[in-house]
């Protein structure tokens, strides 16, 4: 028996002693007990460290617009688990989500499975079960050994963005962080990427050349002031060295705002590319058509709190608040915003970066209200004192944060510092 909104914490809890624990052995082992579901379907994989989800909703619009039945798998949800598992344009239902996990649930206690690997199993029984030709995977944490990973045959990879983040999991600096998400590279592949920091270029294309995977470099697609953006007009434009512009084509009403996705769409367009090269039938309509439909909840998304006109964005790490700054300063006008100071409301997890991440998002004259993320272990204004002491308030949950910034003023609020707290907001509305 399951409702609309349940967290399945019966059968996650259980598994979540073993928190973060990367590797493909435990998963493996268990996908041999149920029977393989994975060899089911074919899949392509996107991972990197900020515009996966953007990357991979632009693909499976792509693939739903030219009548393909895909899916799609992401993480972390923002309110409800069934987000992470679609079935074609739907999501998963509870029920049926119910039922997987439970059929997964032995393999997972046999083999210790983290929360995070028993959500894939059941993601793949169900695309299994569901028939679906091809799936669209978000890579979790990492990318080497992430649990997506243990689908055998990827033949076609995007890389988003590789920043400053999970430093815990995947190493101190960019190059280490670089060689982890470049782990998914498989032989045969044809892996796409757009612009990327030198240190992270340079380990993409030695572990491709390693791996015996094409690399392909993308610049990001011309976008007008409107937000539209012109595509490529083919596989032209993807070059084996970074750098570079292909012909020019159509231009396209992307549904995913900001400027990243000049960026996101071109990795995106090149997967699609790269998928229509092994025969799958995707011509260019349905990559208008399938950006135009795309939406992803909690990046740039503009909506009202019991009147309270928001802003959200997770900005959840160093280069997502860079480039959600960036944004604001370059295109309030996009967002419902006018030019001058921001009132904001942030939450961040205790182990991201805050300081860089606050000293980043707020300029002069900004103020903001410091928010614990419920549920996690988070930053505190006086932990952040040290920062920002003159401009930053402290408020014990969303809602008293959210009402005493708006008597601060008219200006529409932002909330960003981590997916979850968007998530609750989206729970509490």
């Amino acid at each position: 028996m399951s409702h609309p909104h349940d967290n399945f914490a019966d059968l996650l809890e259980p598994f979540s002693r073993r928190g973060v624990d990367l590797g493909l052995d435990r998963l493996q082992a268990a996908l041999a007990d149920l029977g393989h579901p994975e060899r089911c379907f074919a899949a392509v994989q996107v991972a990197g460290t900020n515009g996966k989800g953007s990357i991979c909703t632009l693909v499976h619009q792509a693939l739903l617009a030219a009548g393909i039945p895909a899916g799609l798998y992401t993480s972390p949800h923002l309110v409800s688990w069934t987000e992470r598992i679609r079935l074609g344009s739907a999501c998963i239902t509870p029920a049926d989500l119910r039922r997987h996990l439970q059929t997964a649930a032995p393999a997972a206690r046999s083999h210790a499975l983290t929360p995070f690997e028993l959500v894939t199993a059941a993601a793949f029984l169900a695309f299994a079960e569901a028939g679906l030709p091809l799936v669209v995977l978000e890579v979790g944490l990492g990318g080497r050994l992430d649990a997506t990973s243990c689908h055998p045959d990827r033949a076609v990879i995007g890389l988003a963005s590789v920043g400053l983040d999970h430093r815990e999991f995947l190493g101190p600096d960019l190059a280490s962080i670089a060689a982890e998400k470049a782990g998914v590279l498989q032989r045969g592949c044809v892996a796409i990427s757009g612009p990327q920091a030198p240190e992270v270029a340079a380990v993409l294309q030695a572990r491709a050349a390693e791996a015996g995977a094409a690399l392909r470099w993308v610049a990001p697609l011309a976008r007008a002031a409107s937000g539209e953006l012109q595509l490529q007009q083919s596989t032209s434009g993807a070059l084996s060295q970074p750098g570079g512009q292909g012909e020019p084509g159509a231009w396209v009403a992307c549904g995913l705002p900001g400027a990243v996705q000049a960026t996101n769409a071109a990795v995106a367009q090149g997967m699609v590319q790269a998928l229509a090269e092994q025969g799958w039938p995707i011509g260019p309509d349905a990559v208008q058509r399938g950006f135009a439909a795309a939406r992803w909840p909690g990046r740039l998304q503009q909506l009202d709190w019991h009147g309270i006109p928001l802003l959200l964005d997770g900005a959840h790490n160093p280069p997502a608040a860079a480039a959600l700054r960036a944004e604001l300063d370059a295109h309030p006008e996009h967002h419902g915003l006018i030019p001058g100071p921001r009132l904001w409301v942030i939450g961040m997890l205790a182990n991201k970066q805050g300081p860089e991440i606050l000293q980043t998002l707020m300029a002069p004259g900004d103020r903001a209200w410091i928010v614990p993320v419920p549920a996690h272990a988070s930053w505190s204004r006086a932990a952040l004192a040290a920062v920002r002491n003159d401009s930053l308030e402290e408020a014990e949950a969303l809602p008293d944060a959210l009402r005493a910034a708006a008597l601060a003023g008219s200006q529409r609020l932002v909330v960003a510092g981590s997916l979850y707290l968007i998530g609750t907001l989206l729970a509490q509305r």
